[in-house]
């Protein structure tokens, strides 16, 4: 059974077809594609816009209420389906900073959603920060990594633990990233005081991913340019940007488009109240008001994640401006190569396929039978 899709325009990894088409085989991959006059399916579709990858999200808390550090796999689920019915087809569920036992059981816990493939992996974001820059996540759990519990860690999650952050600054941290990335896990900056040297030398060690740029960290100084000046020259990381109109200005964004180039990753640092109405909740047992859709701590102090997905990021660069080979770069192609997945819409990679209007910045997905 193949299905053919049509558009007027498809933007896949390292294409920009025309009057395009692909064909989806009855595994659900990309069997086929290119322009003009499409070969003989067993079914058709054309569709209007253009088409584009599913989004790719590497930094996600929850949603609808449900934090992935302290919930049930079967809340995880219906968090993981909101940010899919939004177009975020590849999802890494991140989990803060807690005490031990709950984050090894949190990641016990999640790992099976990672093998039967409702999550793409998890993200350990804590307790290897730095206390200055922590953000949300809760000061007397931060502490500096020891090779016990990251050994403890590693065996909870097993395969399924892709990403780390950690402050680079902190006694061991270095040691700890060259021990992930043996393992095969990626490593990003973040919640981090580090000096610019500092940063150097964690991405000397194998860090490979800078997490929410500009947030949790120093900012940008003419003398001392720390892990930001770092981030925007030193082109082996990657850039999590959190492009909700709150954690980033407009100009920031296009700072860092234009200062690095090609190294953006769009990233919702969704917390539980996404999907929510605006009310009380809490994030790694921090307190967190949300008031028109922007959450913080309830003292006042920091950002406390987004209640975004990747599509409104998406949204707002599509209507700055941004041109779409970009966008689609930006929230799905640099980050399923980093998670080593086939570059999407790519012959034999998955079928994940949405429908994106670039006039309003609008996505949908398409319907059930023409996708993966």
């Amino acid at each position: 059974m193949t299905t053919l899709v049509r558009a007027p325009r498809v933007l896949t990894a390292d294409a920009d077809l025309r009057d395009g088409w692909l064909v989806v085989d009855d595994a659900g991959a990309v069997a086929r594609l290119g322009v003009g006059t499409p070969p003989r399916t067993d079914t058709a579709t054309t569709v209007p816009g253009t088409i584009v990858p599913g989004f790719v999200d590497l930094h996600a808390h929850g949603a609808l209420g449900r934090d992935f550090a302290g919930c049930s796999a079967e809340d995880a689920r219906a968090a993981a389906a909101h940010h899919r019915g939004r177009g975020t087809t590849t999802l890494v569920a991140s989990v803060a900073t807690g005490r031990p036992e709950d984050t090894a059981a949190a990641l016990a816990r999640l790992r099976p959603l990672v093998t039967d493939g409702t999550l793409a992996g998890l993200h350990l974001e804590g307790p290897w920060l730095a206390p200055a820059r922590r953000g949300a996540h809760r000061l007397e759990l931060l502490h500096a990594p020891e090779p016990t519990e990251v050994d403890s860690y590693c065996a909870a999650a097993g395969d399924a633990l892709r990403i780390v952050t950690l402050a680079p600054e902190l006694p061991g941290a270095l040691d700890a990233v060259r021990r992930f990335v043996a393992a095969g896990i990626i490593v990003a900056i973040g919640h981090t005081d580090a000096t610019a040297e500092q940063t150097i030398r964690a991405i000397d060690a194998g860090a490979s991913l800078v997490t929410h740029l500009f947030n949790g960290m120093p900012p940008l100084h003419h003398r001392t340019p720390g892990p930001v000046g770092v981030a925007l020259t030193d082109e082996r990381v990657l850039l999590e940007c959190i492009v909700d109109g709150h954690h980033l200005a407009p100009e920031t964004v296009a700072l860092v488009q234009r200062a690095a180039p090609g190294r953006t990753v769009l990233v919702s640092d969704a917390m539980s109240a996404t999907g929510c109405p605006d009310g009380d909740h809490t994030i790694a047992g921090s307190a967190v008001s949300v008031r028109d859709g922007v959450a913080m701590l309830a003292d006042g102090s920091s950002l406390a994640g987004s209640t975004i997905t990747v599509a409104d990021a998406v949204r707002r660069l599509v209507l700055a401006g941004t041109p779409l080979p970009e966008v689609v770069a930006a929230s799905s192609t640099r980050a399923s190569r980093l998670l080593g997945r086939p570059a999407p819409l790519t012959v034999g990679a998955p079928a994940d396929l949405l429908v994106l209007d670039p006039v309003a910045g609008s996505v949908r997905s398409l319907p059930t039978a023409v996708r993966a």
